[in-house]
């Protein structure tokens, strides 16, 4: 790994780290499918700014079905979900859960020949894993979760875990502004009817209003450019990896607004960035399925 990737995967992880707190924001004032659909809605009107600042386009018609699909594994569902799971879930629980994304990542690469699993991987991950588990027991304050709301954030993380694997090989050689814009905007075409027919937002505030704009142009726009320029260097897993970051995020947030941050919590961040350090060893993929395309 360079220490551009390096920086990257760190930028990464500050965008996705924030969005956990601003989907808590955006959901007092929006409902979930709200949240889903204008967290698209901006995002895709930053990346479409950016498009037409570097003169790009979007990618060929023969890509959009490919695109759509991703917009709906990577965006439109798990986004749906994180904002249904996060009613009842802390947003500092939400990250730690969301860290179980390079594990689906690695079952789901291997189960279809893009990567091998070697013991080094799996330890990685597995390390990783444990660290989150010390991390949830240090206590962090706040962080209450009901079973079913954790059951849907762990389905969102299949879900990007889906979309990492899908993605490998198929759009890295297309501009990554131009794969993330188009993603935004099928994004937004899939959760629109749903939206336009299911609850209305009652009431606006400026906190749900900070939360919604934050949420878009960093947690989604901007994440996502730096996210497909991180793909088309490193392995999927590793991509995935930057999962590991956030509960440190969560933690860092938590201590900015009073929360309290235990030893083991502390002990458990060490945990996972030696974990990172294992699964971001040289990972011997197969690119060969992943060419084929869908």
């Amino acid at each position: 790994m360079t220490r551009r990737d390096a920086f990257d995967m760190f930028l990464l992880s500050a965008f996705w780290g924030v969005s956990f707190l601003m989907i808590k924001w955006a959901g007092h004032d929006f409902p979930p499918l709200w949240v889903a659909l204008l967290r698209s809605v901006f995002g895709g009107a930053v990346l479409l700014l950016a498009l037409a600042w570097r003169r790009e386009r979007l990618p060929e018609r023969r890509t959009w079905p490919l695109l759509a699909l991703l917009a709906l594994v990577s965006n439109a569902f798990p986004w749906l979900m994180f904002a249904v799971g996060e009613l009842t879930v802390s947003s500092n629980i939400a990250a730690i859960l969301n860290a179980t994304t390079p594990l689906f990542t690695l079952l789901l690469a291997a189960a279809v020949g893009a990567a091998r699993i070697r013991w080094a991987t799996l330890l990685g991950v597995l390390v990783g894993l444990g660290g989150v588990g010390l991390t949830v027991s240090g206590g962090v304050s706040g962080g209450q979760a009901s079973l079913l709301g954790a059951g849907v954030i762990l389905l969102a993380s299949l879900s990007y875990g889906v979309g990492n694997v899908l993605a490998k090989g198929r759009v890295t050689d297309l501009s990554p502004l131009g794969v993330a814009a188009a993603q935004m905007i099928f994004s937004t075409l899939w959760l629109l009817p749903a939206a336009a027919l299911g609850a209305q937002p009652a009431g606006l505030s400026m906190q749900g209003l900070v939360g919604i704009a934050v949420l878009g142009v960093f947690g989604s726009g901007l994440a996502y450019l730096v996210f497909y320029s991180l793909l088309a260097r490193v392995s999927s897993t590793q991509s995935a990896a930057v999962t590991y970051l956030l509960p440190i995020w969560g933690l860092f947030w938590g201590a900015l607004t009073g929360e309290h941050v235990s030893l083991t919590s502390l002990l458990g961040v060490g945990v996972v960035l030696a974990g990172l350090l294992v699964l971001n060893a040289p990972v011997r993929e197969q690119p060969g399925p992943i060419e084929q395309g869908a």
